[in-house]
């Protein structure tokens, strides 16, 4: 009962649409525009980038607090908190991906996903990805392919940087695969354009 308790507290906490939101109180519908995407980038290509920024701080602090909310549930349930932590950013990053506000329709999960490593991992593993969604976005411009490129080192961060081959190790490991490849399948319209040379290419916009 505990386990379930965190999955259904994150994932409403994860589902909370911070980009919609953000844009309502501007007076614009974001599923009406650019991509129709309810994530930050969409905002910061529509909005600006203050607006941008802060639906993605939004996400962010959404994907660190569940996992926070979780373990600090599975402590006072006596049960894993490695366990229950995992369950609470893999239910946040659906709820995120897949609002039940918005007819199950979300963002792709990269800015919330950065918060649940933050909260699950030792901030190098954050900072790896970190660093090589900037250099692949530095060279190519692209976000979608940025984001894909730090979805897919992600699992290899986790491996050569926490590798102790623990039980807790492999949950962890296990997760970080896990949420890799559901960035790269939220991605899969923007990897069909990007082989058919017709994604967008990211361009600077008033500042909103």
């Amino acid at each position: 009962m505990v386990f379930v308790f965190i999955v259904a507290l994150t994932y409403l906490l994860g589902s909370i649409p911070s980009g919609y939101l953000v844009a309502r109180s501007r007076g614009i519908d974001i599923r009406q525009h650019g991509s129709k995407n309810i994530g930050a980038t969409n905002v910061l290509r529509v909005m600006g980038k203050k607006w941008g920024y802060l639906v993605f701080a939004c996400d962010a602090l959404k994907g660190l607090a569940s996992v926070r909310l979780a373990t600090f549930i599975a402590g006072a349930g006596h049960v894993s908190l490695t366990v229950g932590g995992v369950l609470g950013a893999i239910a946040c990053i659906l709820g995120h991906n897949y609002t039940v506000w918005l007819g199950f329709k979300g963002g792709k999960g990269i800015a919330t996903s950065s918060g649940v490593l933050l909260g699950l991992f030792q901030p190098l593993v954050l900072l790896s990805t970190v660093v090589v969604w900037i250099v692949v976005f530095l060279v190519c411009r692209y976000v979608s392919l940025a984001s894909i490129c730090a979805a897919a080192c992600l699992p290899v961060a986790v491996f050569l940087l926490t590798a102790d081959f623990t039980r807790d190790f492999w949950i962890l490991f296990g997760f970080a695969l896990l949420i890799a490849a559901l960035a790269i399948w939220r991605h899969r319209a923007n990897i069909v354009r990007l082989s058919q040379g017709t994604e967008s290419r990211f361009s600077r916009k008033r500042a909103g």
